[in-house]
């Protein structure tokens, strides 16, 4: 009997490949973690310039509430999610964070125009993950493909201090029960 042809290895490795990477990946971001410094957001300024931000810059020794959202303008996220942290955001500034950031794999004009929408503005910065890069760093992705939204972040919040993940709720699925904003006071 000998070995298979090349060819016929060849032809397996398209389906043999994604299962050896998938075993290979790195876990998902865990409390103690760092997060990835290198990895750009994109938000618009005050005066209605699009910036762009590393994590590093974002959490280079400050203690920073990062939380993330499937998507702006959707039903959980602004009736329930960003509102909380916007209502909450001068106790949770009082208890020591220097920012909110709250994240989405949407683009920065719509991020933009959630925030004003639900009165973020000077609370919560609104950072787009336009390609997802970061959220899957922390493999934080969430495939809705099925239901036509495509590529998206899981529903998570994570209290930041100098890059080094403190605290992290990271939520199964849609569900809103562990990553509002009175989850991470309580944990201050």
């Amino acid at each position: 009997m000998g070995l298979p042809p090349a060819r016929f290895l060849l032809a397996l490795l398209p389906l043999v490949l994604p299962l050896v990477l998938r075993a290979l990946k790195v876990a998902a971001i865990a409390v103690g973690d760092k997060l990835p410094t290198d990895a750009k957001l994109s938000y618009f300024d005050a005066e209605g310039n699009m910036q762009e931000l590393s994590v590093g810059n974002l959490t280079k020794g400050k203690k920073v509430v990062v939380f993330a959202v499937p998507g702006a303008f959707t039903p959980t996220c602004s009736l329930k999610h960003l509102p909380g942290f916007v209502e909450k955001a001068d106790e949770l500034k009082a208890k020591g964070i220097d920012t909110i950031a709250c994240i989405s794999v949407n683009d920065a004009f719509v991020m933009d125009a959630w925030g004003k929408s639900v009165g973020a503005d000077g609370k919560v910065l609104m950072l787009a993950d336009g390609s997802a890069l970061f959220t899957k760093a922390i493999d934080a992705e969430l495939d809705l493909t099925d239901k036509g939204l495509g590529v998206r972040s899981r529903r998570y919040a994570m209290l930041v201090d100098d890059g080094v993940v403190k605290a992290l709720n990271m939520e199964e699925g849609g569900a809103f029960t562990v990553s509002s904003a009175e989850d991470i006071l309580s944990g201050l």
